[in-house]
């Protein structure tokens, strides 16, 4: 069995579904079907059950996804101590403004236990790059938020998390317990400086040209809400000050947090990283 192959299974296992297994691997879905069929054919027996509307996993499939996961788990232990001899066991880690957040808490503590010898260099950004600085290589992975461009990247989805308008706690809109869009229309918003990634822009705008103040960090959206009245958004669950207060949005989408990083990269570390944050943020 090739760790490829593996990796593909454990894909598919995830997912229950060819489609999206595919779609996560950066592939074509017939590929991946028959790297399936080959691997059952080597095993003599189905790892699946199929139907028109996914999969599910055999009893021989349970089993094989246990030892595949332990299987990559040794394999990238294997590279990162070889890289630590080597004397190149090291991550840059871009995050987006937001280290207090419990799934990070988690994923460090797991990662610093599974891989004491990497040394990790954290990059903390401000809101006008959600990429965290990856395509200007200053960062090897970046724990961010989506939608952005993602051209010529690897996105891994961690969570979803609703999205709210911040206000000043004396706006009469702080009383409700939910707003839509079109109730903020007349309001100001704050701004992301020129050059700032269109995809991004538009949606903590809401999906449609704004006019307000330009920000760069966090605590400037914060304070432009504070002193200015503006609307600013927010992922529902954040921690703000008592002047300020966050409303449910019905009709925005929700914010993802990913971790992202450059297509083709093969560093092992990587593997390790995303992998680790995966299991960090699912609890």
């Amino acid at each position: 069995m090739e760790l490829r192959t593996l990796r593909y299974f454990i894909a598919v296992a995830e997912e229950l579904h060819f489609g999206r297994a595919a779609t996560r691997l950066h592939m074509s879905q017939p590929p991946l079907s028959r790297a399936i069929k080959q691997l059952e054919a080597e095993i003599g027996a189905l790892l699946f059950a199929r139907s028109p509307t996914g999969v599910t996993l055999t009893a021989v499939g349970a089993v094989l996804l246990d030892e595949a996961r332990a299987l990559l788990d040794h394999a990238d232990r294997v590279r990162v101590r070889v890289s630590a001899a080597a004397g190149v066991a090291s991550l840059t880690v871009g995050i987006l403004g937001d280290g207090t957040d419990p799934g990070v808490v988690r994923l460090a503590a797991a990662y610093r236990r599974a891989h004491p010898g990497v040394d990790i260099h954290i990059r903390d950004t401000d809101l006008t790059d959600p990429t965290c600085g990856l395509r200007a290589g200053l960062v090897d992975i970046a724990l961010t938020r989506a939608p952005f461009d993602e051209s010529a990247l690897t996105v891994r989805a961690l969570r979803s998390d609703p999205v709210g308008a911040v206000l000043r706690a004396d706006d009469p809109l702080a009383r409700r317990d939910r707003l839509r869009l079109a109730e903020l229309s007349e309001r100001r918003w704050f701004q992301f400086p020129q050059g700032t990634d269109p995809i991004w822009q538009s949606y903590w705008n809401g999906g449609r040209p704004r006019e307000g103040p330009i920000v760069r960090a966090v605590q400037e959206c914060l304070q432009a809400v504070l002193w200015s009245g503006t609307i600013g958004l927010a992922p529902l669950g954040h921690d703000l000050p008592a002047e300020l207060a966050v409303v449910p949005l019905i009709d925005m989408a929700p914010s993802r947090v990913v971790a992202v990083w450059n297509k083709g990269d093969a560093n092992p570390l990587i593997r390790s990283f995303v992998e680790t944050a995966t299991a960090a943020y699912r609890h």
